[in-house]
């Protein structure tokens, strides 16, 4: 049976920190921010972080809850299309924002370089918790996915209703795949589950990269030249909004020592 846990169970270092933050999150203090977007990305956080706390309560046994049950599903896959989808559209406006700078081979080298580093992070996890956890260690996780997006997506940048076309054959292709078990494990990157496959975190490229597409759809369809196309009202300053902007653009501190946190508080509480 597979059992395939949290798909965002990230183990934070210092290592990978800063990288993250430059790479994934778009962080650039010289450019305007997008409210929208990070007020979206701090609701995912908050999701993932509810996640985790059920996740871990019952890791630890001091609440029992079935993971797989259609509530905690229908909770849980939001999450990961949240982060992929922003992260998709992100990469568009990353683009749009270089492209005028920089020659066709820059910017293929800078999407290139962006992606094996983020790739080379996901390596470094996949290390950490094969170390530190062994049963169901990280061998295809967000970041993995996200490297390999980065460097996949970059032909397709530009375009729009192809990235729709095609990314949702994959998220098809992927809904099909995980009815289907396999006697070989080296395509699970892609999608294809061995029988008995257990991780906590596994974010193959098919469905998973169609939702990146999806993303730099939308993001070539409401942006351009990193501005928005359609006019929406400004509630930036509402508090609510306020207070998940202030998480979208601290994600990444957040996305990394959140569970350290978490885990800390049940030890300090239950353990």
């Amino acid at each position: 049976m597979v059992q395939i846990h949290s798909p965002l169970l990230i183990f934070p270092s210092n290592v990978y920190k800063q990288y993250l933050f430059q790479y994934i999150f778009v962080k650039n203090k010289k450019t305007e921010r997008l409210w929208e977007i990070d007020s979206l990305r701090g609701i995912a956080i908050i999701m993932m972080i509810i996640y985790h706390i059920i996740f871990d309560l019952n890791y630890f046994k001091i609440y029992a809850t079935d993971l797989y049950s259609a509530p905690i599903l229908f909770f849980l896959y939001p999450i990961g299309t949240m982060f992929l989808l922003l992260f998709g559209i992100s990469l568009t406006i990353s683009y749009s924002r270089v492209q005028k700078t920089l020659t066709e081979k820059q910017l293929h080298l800078k999407f290139l370089k962006r992606g094996l580093v983020v790739f080379s992070l996901g390596l470094i996890i996949t290390l950490v918790t094969w170390i530190y956890l062994k049963e169901g260690f990280i061998v295809f996780g967000i970041l993995h996915c996200i490297g390999v997006s980065i460097i996949l997506a970059y032909p397709l940048i530009k375009y729009r209703y192809q990235n729709l076309i095609i990314g949702t054959i994959l998220i098809v292709l992927g809904i099909l795949l995980r009815t289907i078990r396999f006697d070989f494990n080296w395509l699970l990157w892609l999608g294809f589950i061995p029988s008995r496959f257990y991780t906590l975190d596994y974010f193959p490229l098919i469905p998973w990269f169609g939702v990146v597409l999806i993303g730099i759809f939308l993001g070539n369809t409401f942006y351009h030249d990193s501005k928005r196309k359609l006019k929406i009202k400004d509630i930036s300053q509402n508090i609510a909004i306020r207070f998940m902007c202030f998480l979208g653009r601290h994600s990444l501190i957040i996305y990394l020592l959140h569970q350290l946190i978490i885990i800390a508080i049940i030890h300090l509480i239950f353990l």
